[in-house]
């Protein structure tokens, strides 16, 4: 059974920093793309960033493009959000998702699974 576990979200102001962490399980990890969507309050959700199975190769959704920083440790089967100069309009919930396809991807519907989500919030 495949399992993806999110941690790391909670309430910063702005300007603030964040590390969000997905953790997996039951999943060939290294043959994956790993991503992170996020859903705002009444928002459809958007894909974030995402990592080839190998961690070189990653994009960005234009929304936060200079602002975050995705990466892997494949050892821990472990991929890292890092999020910098976060904005109240970066408030949602983030999700970690899995792509069998092992290319990275911001297109919601190549994750094949998915974890729970964990809440990030930005005050002004």
């Amino acid at each position: 059974q495949v399992r993806l576990v999110e941690s790391g979200g909670g309430s910063v102001q702005t300007g603030g920093s964040l590390r969000l962490a997905c953790t997996a399980s039951g999943v060939t990890w290294n043959m994956h793309a790993i991503g992170w969507v996020r859903q705002a309050p009444g928002e459809e959700c958007e894909g974030v960033s995402c990592v080839d199975r190998n961690g070189g190769n990653t994009v960005y959704a234009d929304s936060v493009s200079g602002r975050i920083t995705i990466s892997r440790d494949n050892d821990k089967n472990t991929v890292y959000l890092h999020m910098n100069s976060l904005k109240p309009e970066d408030t949602a919930v983030y999700y970690c998702a899995a792509d069998s396809q092992g290319l990275p991807t911001t297109r919601l519907t190549d994750y094949d699974h998915w974890g729970q989500g964990t809440q990030v919030t930005v005050s002004s």
